[in-house]
């Protein structure tokens, strides 16, 4: 509980004061979520997850302040770099560290340029789906959705998970004045999130691991808690100029 308590308010404080000090927080997760993949994958390598992740972090910080068409290679130069130096999971590791780099560049552009209200709504629609997601495989359970990978998820909590996104689009279109197109975008964030949440497990249990690490008390990994953020953030960069979001804003 202590663990999760310092999370959120350093994760809130650094949301609402945005600018640098946002863009430093979103550095430091990327570059620890890049050393954990390293670990989780080759843990034969002992100097790789440390040069990786400052690596890592260091392009997103730079990346922040550049123009997007400079920033990309830059956020891909990551992956390239510690491909050739894995002994094994290469491939694993290129792919993951650029979703992972680019994650962290699409959650600096949406509270940079759409503020703290956008942030806060990527934020809570992936909380929301979490938390209803927890709570009806409990209570409702049923089949399981992929249970070689994720054997505690269940379609009940995925689709509460949809719904409680879905409300969550309603209500802050409600208050934004953004049109209901938020509704379905929210559910699809939600859906996002959770194949962020079920690629990360696929690498623990390739890699034999219950947690990506032990930096958090009794929670794990930053990667255990951001793989939903990881996904959601992946897909509003993509996704984000095609819908015009924020719909409905002028």
């Amino acid at each position: 509980m202590i663990s999760g308590l310092v999370m959120v308010g350093v994760g809130m404080a650094c949301v609402w004061a945005g600018g640098l000090t946002f863009h430093i927080l979103i550095a430091l997760v990327s570059g620890l979520m890049v050393w954990e993949l390293v670990r989780m994958i080759d843990s034969d390598r002992i100097r790789t997850p440390k040069v990786l992740g400052v690596a890592a972090a260091g392009a997103v910080l730079i990346a922040a302040e550049l123009p997007p068409a400079y920033a990309m290679p830059l956020l891909l130069a990551p992956s390239m770099l510690g491909f050739g130096q894995m002994t094994r999971g290469g491939p694993t590791y290129a792919a993951f560290a650029a979703m992972i780099l680019l994650a962290g560049y699409g959650m600096m552009g949406v509270r940079d340029d759409f503020g703290l209200i956008w942030m806060l709504w990527l934020v809570l629609v992936v909380v929301a789906t979490d938390v209803a997601g927890y709570f009806a495989g409990r209570m409702i359970g049923g089949p399981k959705f992929w249970p070689r990978v994720s054997p505690k998820k269940t379609w009940s909590g995925t689709v509460a998970g949809w719904i409680a996104a879905g409300g969550l689009g309603a209500i802050f279109a409600g208050l934004t004045g953004a049109d209901m197109s938020l509704v379905p975008l929210s559910i699809a964030i939600s859906m996002a999130s959770q194949l962020g949440d079920i690629a990360e497990s696929a690498i623990k249990r390739r890699a034999g691991v219950k947690d990506s690490s032990t930096l958090i008390p009794g929670h794990g990994g930053l990667f255990d808690r951001f793989d939903g953020m990881l996904g959601a953030a992946l897909f509003i960069l993509i996704v984000g100029p095609l819908v015009g979001f924020p719909s409905g804003i002028s």
